[in-house]
């Protein structure tokens, strides 16, 4: 009875991170990173960027010729630079939360793995007594 009390497993640390409090800032990057990183979002953006071109290149000049935003798209440029710039830390942060969860979870592995080469170890050397 003894000995089978040294053979629990260690607790699972993954559970902890999963339900662990996030700061608002942790939940909106993960948010934002998984908005972003879906078909969806590159289908939306696609279509805008295709909208865009389509209505000053060919609709406003035709009609109106005055195009907000005349070819080279300057405006498009800035508003392109000004999503990259921002969604690049945001995506890093997620990121990094993601990094140190999967460090945490390696980690609990290598314990684990560990202590059950220790438990086979045991076992090994409990049965070769039991032979001889």
């Amino acid at each position: 009875m003894k000995k089978e009390a040294r053979f629990r497993h260690l607790e699972d640390p993954a559970f902890k991170i999963h339900h662990t409090r996030r700061t608002f800032g942790q939940k909106a990057a993960d948010k934002v990173t998984e908005i972003t990183g879906s078909w969806g979002f590159i289908l939306f953006l696609f279509i805008l960027l295709l909208s865009w071109v389509f209505m000053n290149a060919y609709v406003l000049i035709r009609y109106s010729q005055h195009p907000f935003d005349p070819y080279p798209f300057v405006f498009l440029n800035l508003i392109l630079g000004c999503l990259a710039v921002i969604q690049a830390p945001i995506i890093l942060m997620s990121q990094n939360r993601e990094a140190q969860k999967d460090r945490i979870k390696n980690e609990y592995d290598y314990q684990i793995n560990k202590k059950a080469e220790e438990e086979i170890k045991e076992i090994k050397e409990m049965l070769r007594k039991k032979l001889k």
